[in-house]
């Protein structure tokens, strides 16, 4: 993106979103002279009409120090495991021919599946578990958009529509396979550490699961192995008012909200 394009982004973004009250950003050459033609320098008399505008938003631009990309912290993140599944998909894909309005849509599924992660719990019922995600504060809702169908590689050949929906298909079960384990800290078992108790939350980690869907579980019942260890769980789980209660492995699912002593 040259500045240009970056300036026409920033005005798609308050239009769809509405003003911002900071942006950041780390010290990209498209971002510095957007940022220099929009006027936000240190001297006032630089100051453009655009500026104004968003200073009367109350809207600021803070950039990292260069060679610190660490600071971007989980966007940063986000952005680096979206690039190794998008560059894999397309490298695999090199046959299917995206035209502009397919890579749109398709780009904004992928958006629609990174903010639909969970991030913190925000329910006190350990009956409900319930996640608050980046989805939820953008939208001010707390459902999450179903694919329209089942799509398989096959569909990638047919329709406009069905090969978005077999691409986000395929980014979803890629993102997913890389976003969990980021969630679960591995370490290697030279010191014990905490069994997982009755009255838990936890994530599950379900192989057949529809896009956007982040099944969440209460632990109920343990199964101590021989040497105390807890390897096996009983987890239950509510879906449109239905509980149903499972046998996991503890590799299988990931603590998502710790019991509370006392």
């Amino acid at each position: 993106m040259d500045t240009g394009s970056c300036i026409n982004a920033l005005r798609r973004f308050f239009g769809i979103r509405g003003p911002a009250k900071q942006l950041r950003s780390d010290c990209g050459t498209n971002f510095i002279g957007a940022s220099r033609e929009l006027g936000f320098v240190k001297d006032p008399e630089k100051h453009l009409s655009i500026l104004r505008y968003l200073s009367g938003q109350g809207c600021t631009w803070d950039f990292n120090p260069p060679h610190v990309s660490h600071m971007g912290g989980a966007w940063e993140r986000m952005i680096g495991m979206t690039r190794r599944i998008l560059d894999s998909m397309f490298l695999q894909n090199r046959q299917s021919h995206l035209t502009h309005e397919v890579l749109c849509t398709f780009l904004t599924e992928v958006s629609a599946i990174l903010n639909a992660r969970p991030l913190v719990p925000i329910s006190s019922d350990p009956e409900m578990p319930f996640l608050l995600s980046p989805a939820m504060l953008l939208t001010q809702k707390t459902g999450v958009s179903a694919p329209p169908g089942n799509f398989t590689r096959n569909d990638l050949f047919k329709s406009q529509w069905r090969q978005v929906q077999a691409m986000a298909n395929e980014f979803w079960t890629r993102w997913r396979r890389e976003y969990l384990p980021t969630l679960q800290n591995r370490r290697k078992w030279a010191h014990p550490s905490r069994n997982l108790q009755i009255g838990d939350i936890v994530l599950l980690k379900e192989n057949q699961l529809s896009r956007n869907e982040w099944p969440m579980g209460l632990i109920t019942s343990v199964f101590p192995s021989s040497d105390g260890t807890i390897r096996k769980i009983e987890v239950k789980t509510a879906s449109q008012g239905i509980s149903k209660n499972f046998i996991r492995p503890i590799t299988e699912v990931i603590l998502i909200v710790p019991k509370k002593d006392g």
